[in-house]
C-alpha cells in the first residue's frame, strides 16, 4: 500500500480540487482587498484631495490622450471610436495587469486599489471649490467668484450675476457629485482597479472632446456616448440618494422624488438632469435656464418649484453632496465585500 499516497497526490481530481481551493482563497482575498482599498482611497481623498499638479495621474492621462488625438484626429465618428479605444483600452489593460500581479498579495492589492481610488475621486476638491465660491460671493467679490467658476464648469462667467453664479455652482455640484464620486465608486466596486481607471478615462475624454463644437461634433461622439452609458446607473443612484438625504438640508424625500420624476428627463443630458432635478427638489430651489458657453447659448429646461438659488444655497448643496459621497462610499465597500462573500459561496 505504500504507493497509494503518491498516486493520490498526483490524481487529476485532487489537483483540480487544490487549484479550486487556491483560486477561491485568492478570490476572497482579492475582494476583501478591493473593499479595503476603496475605503482607504476615500480617506486619502478626504485628506489629500486632488492636488492640481501636472504629475497627477489624470493630468498625465489627459496629455497622453491629447497626443493620441493629434495622431488620430479626423472629422468622423470612426476616428473618434479609435481614439477612445486606444486611450480607454490602454488604461484598462494596465489596471487589469496590475491586479493580476497582486492577485496573491492582498496588502499590495489593497494599496493599489486605494491609490487608484484616490487618483480618480474628486469629491473633496469639488466641495472646496463650492465653499470657495460661496465665500467669494458672501464677501461681495464678484470678480473672484467669476474667476473661480471655470474650476467647476465650462460656462462663460464674464457676465454672470451673483445669483447666476450661485445657480451654476449648485448645478455643477449636483452633476459632479455623480461624475467625481458616485460613478467611480460604483465602477470600482464591481470592476476593481480596471473599472476605476477606465471610468476616469472615459469621463476625462468626454470633458476633452465630448462637447458640442465644430471640431468635435463627430470626433467626440464616441466619448460622449460612452460617458452617457458609464454614468447611467451612477447618476440615478445619485438622484435617489439626494432624495433620501433631503432632510439633511431641510427638504423632504417625497418632494425631492416628485421633482426628480417630473423634471429629471427634461435635461438634454440623460444623466445630468437626474442629479440636478434631485438636488433642486431636495434644496427647494429652481435650476435650469440660460447658459452661455463661449459663443454658444443654451436654454436649459427649468427644474424644481422653488426660487432661484441664492448664495446661502451653495453650502447646502455642498453639505448634501458630502452626505451622498459618504453614503455611496459605504455602499461601494459593502457591495465589494458582498460580492466577495457570494463568490466564496459559489466556489464551495
Amino acid at each position: 500500500m505504500p504507493g497509494l499516497v503518491p498516486a493520490l497526490g498526483t490524481s487529476p481530481v485532487l489537483r483540480e480540487r487544490s487549484a479550486r481551493r487556491h483560486a477561491a482563497t485568492a478570490g476572497r482575498s482579492g475582494w476583501k482587498a478591493r473593499a479595503a482599498g476603496l475605503a482607504a482611497g476615500v480617506v486619502l481623498d478626504a485628506v489629500f484631495a486632488d492636488p492640481r499638479s501636472g504629475a497627477h495621474p489624470v493630468a498625465v492621462f489627459g496629455r497622453a490622450a491629447a497626443a493620441v488625438e493629434r495622431r488620430l484626429y479626423g472629422r468622423s465618428r470612426g476616428r473618434g471610436v479609435a481614439h477612445v479605444a486606444v486611450c480607454v483600452g490602454t488604461v484598462t489593460v494596465l489596471g487589469a495587469a496590475a491586479e493580476r500581479l497582486t492577485r496573491r498579495a492582498p496588502a499590495a492589492r489593497a494599496t493599489l486599489t486605494a491609490v487608484a481610488t484616490w487618483a480618480v475621486l474628486g469629491g473633496t476638491t469639488l466641495g472646496r471649490e463650492g465653499t470657495a465660491m460661496s465665500r467669494a460671493l458672501e464677501s461681495g467679490d464678484l470678480a473672484a467668484a467669476r474667476a473661480r467658476l471655470p474650476h467647476l464648469c465650462g460656462r462663460d462667467p464674464s457676465g454672470l450675476s451673483a445669483g447666476e453664479l450661485a445657480r451654476a455652482t449648485v448645478e455643477s455640484v449636483a452633476e459632479n457629485t455623480s461624475d467625481a464620486v458616485v460613478a467611480p465608486l460604483v465602477w470600482g466596486a464591481v470592476a476593481g482597479v480596471p473599472g476605476l481607471l477606465a471610468y476616469r478615462a472615459v469621463n476625462t475624454l468626454d470633458a476633452m472632446v465630448g462637447h458640442r463644437s465644430d471640431r468635435y461634433e463627430r470626433f467626440g461622439w464616441a466619448a460622449a456616448r460612452l460617458d452617457d452609458g458609464a454614468n447611467y446607473l451612477p447618476a440615478r443612484l445619485t438622484g435617489a440618494l439626494a432624495c433620501a438625504l433631503a432632510p439633511l438640508v431641510g427638504g423632504t424625500p417625497g418632494e425631492a422624488a416628485a421633482v426628480l420624476r417630473r423634471d429629471g428627463g427634461r435635461h438634454p443630458s440623460p444623466n445630468s438632469g437626474r442629479c440636478e432635478a434631485a438636488f433642486a427638489g431636495a434644496l427647494g430651489v429652481r435650476l435650469g435656464g440660460r447658459n452661455v458657453y463661449g459663443e454658444r447659448v443654451e436654454h436649459r429646461p427649468v427644474m424644481g418649484d422653488g426660487p432661484e438659488p441664492e448664495v446661502a444655497d451653495i453650502p447646502r448643496s455642498v453639505r448634501l453632496a458630502h452626505a451622498i459621497n459618504l453614503t455611496a462610499a459605504a455602499l461601494a465597500v459593502g457591495v465589494a465585500w458582498t460580492l466577495g462573500r457570494r463568490r466564496r459561496a459559489l466556489a464551495r
